[in-house]
């Protein structure tokens, strides 16, 4: 059988028959051939547009490689021209197969990938004695991803992409900072959500808060996260449901310090501490090494519970953070299925520790001169009240951005969001559709200012650029300058 050869870097060489047609049959892309890569499966599935050809494609760059990615491509009309990349979330291991059908029924050739390792998102034991396993995870299944993607896409249609995206939430937010960082010609605009870059700072601040909470009469539990709730809002949240000016809240749990003899609606010393320490971050030598979270909505579904102290002290090592951040230092860090990250020294000797493993994981480079002259554009956005990363990440890469680059508001915004917790939900509407704010910008070159976010209630607000911060004035809102925190 004749095949269609696939050579990175190239267009796809289609067989002569093939060659006349604009479009190729769907079918027939399952005789492609890619550099150490194949396409295991191709068939056509329906889409909001119409057909879509399915494309599964496993690729083994390096002896200890099996990348799986799926890319999507309307067919036809249905196609708008463009191609967008979806990022994956936690530590992985699945193809995000919703994401990328999402994209293509809004007419997107659409691909993602697993990144290089089966798994269900919270364990990383697949990461143990296969370090290039770790590099497919940090980038090379995004790269892998990248070069299958728009060379099926050219092949299938005859043509290449006019525009090419970047879009992830939470670990795809990382991986979203490693494209503009890594792989700056690769995408015309990137949206980067809650980003996880800085991977092991925030691992370590992790570890810090389950230290503390793990310590005799420290955990919070759902009458403690409540009363923090309830008293952060009284203070800052002006009789709203969530606090919409994070930068101007100082809010200090030792206001509900237990009185003497009282037993109810108040927390202990060490319940105050465990509290401090999931605010504050981690600190080594009286000074912090990372944020922690914000106050606000610490008792919510989908908040403290779910990600850092569990729903009982008897089931808290089950919350998302806490295994994950395990898995993290079990296997990517210390190479060492019984190390416990309560024992662990949490001083300087972490932070030497961890540089191995920030090499491949974090994307915290500064300098995005490259990206920013092949002409792309990014917008970053982050949950105020997000309980997995800590949102001061997002503020602390903003201006370690600005200070390296000057002005970047060419090219660069982001977006802190009040009340929603991690890439959605929340008290504050979080709702934004990023893809075409971003598919504006680079097109019409007009930078986004205003935007309006959304809730399935169909209530709004009004978000602005960072730092930025929306307030009214009388029946009105309107952006204003944000008072630094501090």
């Amino acid at each position: 059988m004749r095949t269609l050869l696939l050579a990175s870097g190239a267009a796809l060489a289609l067989a002569a028959p093939l060659a006349a047609h604009a479009e190729t049959a769907c079918a027939d892309m399952a005789r492609a051939t890619l550099p150490h890569a194949e396409i295991t499966a191709a068939k056509s599935v329906a889409i909001k547009g119409g057909q879509a050809c399915d494309l599964h494609v496993t690729s083994r760059p390096t002896a200890d490689s099996e990348i799986k990615i799926e890319v999507m491509i309307p067919q036809g009309s249905a196609w708008n021209g463009k191609f967008v990349q979806v990022g994956n979330g936690g530590l992985a291991g699945s193809i995000p197969a919703a994401q990328i059908k999402g994209r293509a029924d809004e007419g997107y050739a659409s691909a993602g990938t697993d990144d290089g390792h089966g798994g269900n998102g919270r364990t990383a034991i697949w990461a143990l004695g296969h370090p290039e396993k770790i590099k497919d995870f940090g980038t090379r299944s995004l790269k892998e991803t990248t070069e299958a993607g728009k060379l099926l896409v050219k092949a299938q249609k005859g043509e290449a992409p006019k525009r090419s995206y970047f879009v992830g939430c939470s670990a795809g937010g990382r991986e979203a900072l490693m494209e503009a960082q890594r792989f700056p010609d690769d995408f015309d605009g990137i949206v980067a959500g809650a980003t996880a870059n800085y991977n092991t700072l925030s691992t370590g601040g992790r570890a810090y808060m389950q230290q503390t909470l793990a310590k005799p009469g420290a955990y919070l539990a759902t009458p403690q996260l409540q009363l923090l709730q309830d008293a952060a809002l009284k203070q800052c949240a002006d009789d709203g449901a969530f606090i919409r000016d994070q930068m101007a809240c100082r809010f200090d749990p030792a206001v509900l310090k237990c009185k003497a003899g009282q037993t109810e609606g108040c927390l202990t010393a060490p319940q105050i501490a465990s509290a401090k320490a999931i605010y504050g971050g981690r600190m080594v030598g009286g000074k912090s090494t990372f944020p922690g979270y914000m106050p606000g909505a610490e008792a919510m579904r989908g908040g403290w519970q779910a990600w850092n102290t569990g729903t009982s002290k008897a089931t808290y090592e089950e919350s998302s953070g806490h295994a994950i951040s395990s898995q993290f230092l079990k296997y990517f860090v210390y190479d060492d299925p019984s190390f416990d990250f309560l024992k662990m020294d949490l001083g300087p000797k972490y932070d030497r520790d961890r540089q191995k493993t920030a090499a491949v994981l974090d994307a915290t480079n500064a300098d995005l001169t490259p990206f920013k002259s092949h002409g792309g554009k990014l917008i970053q956005y982050h949950g105020w009240n997000d309980p997995a990363i800590p949102p001061l990440g997002s503020v602390k890469y903003h201006d370690a951005v600005n200070a390296k680059m000057g002005d970047t508001t060419g090219f660069y915004r982001l977006y802190m969001i009040p009340g929603m917790l991690h890439c959605q939900g929340g008290a504050g509407p979080g709702t934004v559709d990023w893809l075409t704010i971003l598919d504006r910008w680079v097109e019409e070159k007009t930078a986004p200012h205003e935007v309006t976010a959304s809730s399935a209630s169909g209530a709004t607000q009004l978000l602005c650029p960072y730092p930025g911060v929306a307030k009214k004035s009388g029946d009105a809102w309107a952006c204003s300058a944000a008072k630094k925190k501090g």
